[in-house]
């Protein structure tokens, strides 16, 4: 008896799956081939900038590089990297004894030479008295006076000399030039300096500008007033500002003609040389626009992908576009788009062309 009911009530769930299945078998088979679930958006047109992003580098206008005037060892430096000093602050000193001692030796041929012109000064002063009195010739009070013009000579030339030694002597001890932030310190206490010798940099902490060089192929588009975004390497904004000045010539290395801006933030955010990117609005435009995750790149190629109706049903259409400089999280579409076109904005990883898709309701927000 038990085993006839078991056999009935397997019997009965037989008949029940069967009827299930029956029943679902006509509404998939109405329903057609399923779409993948895809959320879309219609594309508009936007008012877009029209940039380029190239590498500048910032400069201060006002920057020395210094090198000495004289030769020597070096016996001091005081200077150090990054430091803010003052205009005729102290920054290294080089040997002075050589020109100390023709300092010295010019001072003693001057007191010599003055001792000579005060004696003839002297010595004119009785021949005057002595010719007017008749007692001697002209020609006597002549060479009295030649005598005294020659050691007045020999006392300023004395004098010249000993200022200029002097001057070479202020040489040995390198100051700044004027206020400012110093450079890299490249020598050391007991480093023979030449004229040639880069003992550091001093760069005004102002009036900093963004070095960009256009490429020769769009140097024709660049106007003074033209808008320039400086980034950061994090793509961080660190000014807007407009390039105010544009070589007349090319960089004969670069292959690039100089454009500057001017960057009125301090050293205490960007550093002179540092190297950060410039973009370069050369217009603006109506465009339409799509968000960032509707793009779907192979190589350097971009893409997306439409949503569209094909032989009665919604499928993915991949179209190639060209893209402009991303804005935010919007991209401009140079071509290949028109507005209203529906671009699907997600599950686009999963897409092929062709592929049957299924527009989901637009997301309330």
């Amino acid at each position: 008896m038990k085993n006839q009911l078991k056999f009935l009530l397997i019997c009965a769930g037989a008949v029940l799956v069967f009827s299930g299945c029956q029943k679902k078998a006509p509404e998939a088979a109405a329903g057609g081939m399923q779409g993948f679930p895809v959320q879309t958006i219609s594309v508009t047109n936007q008012t877009v900038p029209l940039s380029s992003e190239y590498v500048a580098t910032v400069k201060s206008r006002r920057s020395a590089t210094l090198q000495p005037q004289v030769s020597g060892r070096l016996t001091g430096i005081s200077a150090h990297s990054g430091e803010a000093v003052k205009a005729g602050q102290l920054l290294m000193e080089i040997d002075p004894s050589v020109e100390q001692s023709a300092v010295a030796s010019a001072k003693a041929t001057e007191r010599q030479k003055k001792a000579f012109y005060d004696y003839n000064v002297a010595q004119f002063g009785r021949q005057e008295k002595l010719f007017e009195a008749g007692i001697i010739s002209r020609d006597v009070f002549e060479q009295a006076k030649q005598s005294l013009d020659n050691t007045k000579s020999d006392y300023e030339s004395a004098v010249e000399m000993r200022k200029t030694d002097e001057a070479q002597l202020a040489y040995y001890k390198i100051r700044a030039p004027f206020d400012g932030i110093v450079g890299d310190v490249p020598v050391h206490v007991g480093d023979y300096a030449s004229p040639s010798t880069v003992l550091t940099t001093v760069d005004e902490n102002k009036d900093l500008e963004a070095y960009i060089y256009l490429p020769t192929e769009r140097a024709g588009e660049a106007k003074l007033g033209m808008e320039v975004e400086l980034v950061d390497t994090n793509n961080n904004l660190i000014e807007k500002t407009k390039i105010d000045f544009l070589s007349p010539q090319v960089d004969s290395q670069l292959q690039g003609v100089l454009a500057k801006a001017p960057l009125h933030t301090t050293l205490e955010k960007v550093r002179t040389a540092q190297l950060i990117k410039a973009r370069v609005i050369w217009r603006t435009a109506n465009l339409p626009t799509v968000p960032v995750l509707a793009i779907v790149r192979q190589g350097a190629q971009s893409f997306v992908f439409e949503a569209v109706q094909a032989h009665g049903m919604t499928v993915a259409h991949q179209v190639s576009v060209q893209l402009g400089d991303v804005a935010g999280d919007q991209y401009p579409v140079v071509s290949g788009l028109q507005p209203g076109d529906k671009v699907i904005v997600s599950g686009t990883q999963f897409l092929v062309d062709g592929m049957p898709v299924m527009p989901l309701p637009p997301q309330a927000h």
